[in-house]
């Protein structure tokens, strides 16, 4: 599988997507829904839909695809390449989401959870399968949520096509199953050519499945955490893993809001221990101390204080 695109730069999210056959324009098409990686705390989620003509869900079924939690990776591999080489009848579509773009969604102000992120993903491969002349007669899902506020949700989102919502739809589903297989291989491939933009030096690099109950994960973080600027871009700031850690080992600071005057600022930072973000500015030059060298954030980028504009 090719994730060029995305490894250019894997700080945003991207589509990617297979040749659409041409029966597919023409004919009555079923499409199945699932993702991979929701749960990890690294790396990407990804979410992927599969399709076909509803008169050849026999020839899909024949490929033996399978839900691909069930499925070695080697097995993945191979499922995969058999449903790209069924490309006169099978089309595929993948949605990365990268972890920089879940964590500022789950964080900003007006919050954006997981489940609203999944179903506009999934919401956003339907609505480009039509608009690539798929004839969608059929769609079938994997519930986030409750299923049948998420079946209600599609369907008044696609007026003339039957969804079907259900749990563990990726084992009950071929359809479904497909786009299991699709989303798994391409999260494995991101995971595991990750290519990071940060200056990690020596570290080491086995981070083991990235789902925070893995020790090899837990691990990981804990080496990797920077006291001022946390984690790499390849951590979901937003877990409560990465969350604990922080508030734990990194810095404390307090960010102050808009509204806030200085005054009140540096109050709320005092009660919380810390220092008030205002306070780094306007020092004075014998205010400072002994001298601290810089980060290296600031040396690679050959960054220096500007005190007189």
């Amino acid at each position: 599988m090719d994730l060029s695109e995305f490894e250019a730069d894997n700080s945003r999210s991207c589509r990617l997507a297979s040749v659409v056959p041409e029966v597919c324009r023409t004919e009555d098409c079923c499409l199945g829904i699932d993702e991979a990686g929701r749960g990890p705390v690294l790396g990407p989620m990804v979410y992927g839909i599969c399709f076909c003509p509803v008169s050849m869900k026999q020839h899909l079924q024949d490929l033996k695809v399978a839900d691909s939690k069930t499925l070695s990776e080697e097995e993945r591999e191979r499922l995969f390449v058999k449903l790209d080489e069924a490309k006169h009848f099978v089309g595929w579509a993948l949605q990365v989401l990268s972890p920089n773009t879940i964590s500022t969604s789950m964080l900003q102000r007006v919050k954006y959870n997981l489940n609203a992120l999944s179903h506009d993903a999934a919401i956003g491969l339907v609505q480009y399968a039509l608009d690539c002349g798929v004839q969608l007669k059929e769609v079938f899902v994997d519930t986030v949520g409750p299923a049948d506020k998420y079946q209600d949700k599609l369907s008044q989102r696609f007026p003339g096509v039957e969804v079907t919502v259900r749990p563990k739809a990726d084992s009950l589903f071929p359809i479904v199953s497909a786009a299991s297989i699709c989303a798994k291989v391409a999260r494995d491939h991101a995971v595991k050519d990750w290519t990071f933009v940060e200056d990690l030096g020596e570290a080491e690099m086995k981070y083991g499945s990235g789902y925070p109950n893995d020790p090899k994960t837990k691990a990981w973080l804990s080496q990797q955490l920077d006291p001022v600027f946390g984690y790499p871009q390849f951590v979901r700031f937003s877990w409560s893993t990465a969350k604990t850690l922080l508030d734990s080992k990194a810095v404390p600071v307090h960010w102050d809001d808009d509204d806030d005057d200085e005054g009140g600022a540096k109050a709320t930072a005092a009660k919380q221990n810390c220092s008030s973000m205002l306070s780094y500015y306007g020092r004075k030059k014998n205010d400072e101390g002994a001298k601290r060298l810089p980060h290296r954030y600031f040396t690679e980028r050959a960054l220096e204080t500007v005190r007189d504009l």
